[in-house]
């Protein structure tokens, strides 16, 4: 008689830190915290046009587009960061309406080199504007069609390093170069990658929270299916639509026993959700679980005034006069905290970020991926592939094809 097993067993969490630790020799994002940008910031400096576009989609913008958006109200740059991400037409002549193209230097970012999206819109440009290597860059992987165009015409590569999967690869050439093109400081967020990175892997500060978290969600997936962010910044709302992709798309997996796996993303802004969302997460089924994120100091002092004429003293709310507007946004999300603590049955968790700056964005981006690769471990899946969404490019293709 013969006995095979495959059972789905949760290991424990050394098993799972040692398995993290040894496929840093292979997956590339991880080591991003260690490298030398002093070749982007050359190349970097010698773009003079004012408006970098960037033409990705998925992981070749969400990522870079959250970093920007964050930073982007607290910062003046020369220049300014456009993304172009999308197929509609009238989304695509809306944007492209407001710029001078003339004056657009065009980053042009594809891992597979065959984005049908990226290079449908390249394209289209060409049409615009004569493409050279005086207005474009190239972001690739060494050998696609995309980096041999971009040898034929003489234009400026980056080639991404293959074991670095699309929505992993904000921190390399995919979001450094387009931000260093714009003045953001990239080593300031190499730093902050490298302060998570030091800490997850000493097992030291970031050890803890990110290992226990995962351990937390894996083991009790099957009752909170559900993980909602409820981020207290509308500077946030690029790094919510960067969770979700990276979320859904490494995590909505089947693992060892074909066992399809059911981790739901969604993200939410305070205070505008507690208008729709948190009242379902107070009442509704208690299937999710729930991460605020707050910023102690939005580097914005405005302050709510005191009433100055009697038809606006009839408004009332005389105890919000005097606070700032940051004081108000913190009140909101504590006030919220307390409400879901006070239910006892809710699982949450509080990620406070110090100030909006380089350093601070990558620091929760960084852990978030480190985060996503400890689950991953834990449901014991494929984190970096996307089967099913290659299957609907091969479906569009030969559909178009007919």
């Amino acid at each position: 008689m013969q006995y095979n097993k495959n059972f789905y067993q949760i290991h424990a969490n050394n098993e799972i830190f040692q398995r993290i630790k040894d496929e840093r020799k292979t997956i590339g994002h991880y080591n991003l915290a260690y490298q030398d940008t002093s070749d982007i910031k050359a190349y970097a400096n010698t773009i003079k046009q004012k408006h970098i576009v960037v033409l990705g989609i998925g992981g070749s913008s969400l990522g870079t587009k959250a970093i920007y958006e964050f930073l982007l109200p607290s910062n003046t740059y020369q220049k300014d960061l456009v993304f172009l991400e999308t197929i509609d037409p009238l989304e695509i002549n809306h944007y492209l309406a407001k710029l001078n193209i003339t004056n657009a230097h065009f980053v042009v970012i594809s891992k597979s080199g065959n984005t049908i999206e990226t290079i449908s819109l390249f394209k289209y440009l060409n049409t615009l504007v004569t493409i050279s290597a005086d207005n474009c860059t190239i972001v690739s992987e060494s050998g696609s069609k995309l980096t041999r165009f971009a040898k034929h015409q003489s234009i400026k590569t980056f080639k991404l390093a293959k074991n670095i999967s699309g929505r992993f690869s904000v921190f390399s050439v995919v979001g450094l170069v387009p931000l260093a093109m714009v003045g953001v400081d990239i080593d300031n967020l190499v730093d902050g990658c490298r302060r998570i990175s030091d800490g997850f892997f000493k097992q030291s500060k970031y050890y803890d929270p990110i290992i226990n978290k995962a351990r937390f969600i894996v083991e009790n997936k099957a009752r909170f299916n559900i993980n909602a962010i409820f981020s207290y910044s509308s500077s946030l709302e690029g790094f919510n639509k960067w969770y979700v992709q990276l979320w859904a798309e490494s995590l909505g997996k089947m693992n060892i026993n074909k066992t399809r796996q059911a981790l739901t993303p969604v993200a939410l802004i305070g205070p505008v959700d507690q208008h729709s969302f948190l009242q379902l997460i107070i009442d509704g089924v208690r299937d999710k679980t729930v991460t605020f994120i707050k910023i102690a100091d939005l580097k914005d002092n405005t302050i709510i005034p005191k009433s100055n004429t009697k038809a606006f003293s009839l408004l009332g709310l005389e105890y919000v006069e005097g606070l700032s507007f940051n004081e108000l946004l913190n009140q909101q999300a504590d006030a919220t905290i307390q409400l879901v603590e006070n239910q006892t049955d809710i699982p949450c968790d509080v990620i406070t970020i110090s100030t909006i700056d380089e350093y601070n964005i990558a620091k929760l981006m960084f852990s978030y991926q480190l985060l996503v690769s400890a689950i991953g471990k834990f449901l014991q899946i494929n984190t970096y592939d996307q089967p099913c969404v290659e299957q609907g490019k091969t479906i569009l293709k030969n559909n178009i094809r007919g």
